[in-house]
């Protein structure tokens, strides 16, 4: 399992929220994607070497954005941010310019 790390958008994010069992499937998923990091969509083009993983709750699609990052202790999963899908990866695009 690799170690996680969250970007401050992510973080943000997570701290706000409040529906438990939302919170439940983000951290399932989180492990999930720190269990086998591939398991994510590779983007491309612009958001190249950034993974997309989707969650669905209550009829609503979430994404969560991240990245792999090699540390000198070994590779980490770096979440970029988290939300819901509409205007998702404009915002990340932005962040990340």
């Amino acid at each position: 399992m690799l170690p996680i790390k969250f970007l401050r958008p992510a973080e943000n994010y997570f701290k706000k929220l409040k529906d438990k069992e939302l919170k439940r499937k983000f951290y399932n998923s989180l492990r999930d994607i720190r269990n086998n990091p591939l398991i994510g969509q590779m983007k491309t083009g612009d958001l190249a070497g950034i993974y997309g993983f989707d969650i669905s709750y209550k009829g609503i699609n979430f994404e969560i954005a991240y990245r792999l990052s090699e540390t000198k202790n070994g590779e980490i999963v770096v979440v970029i941010m988290a939300g819901t899908r509409e205007n998702f990866w404009d915002a990340v695009k932005n962040y990340m310019k």
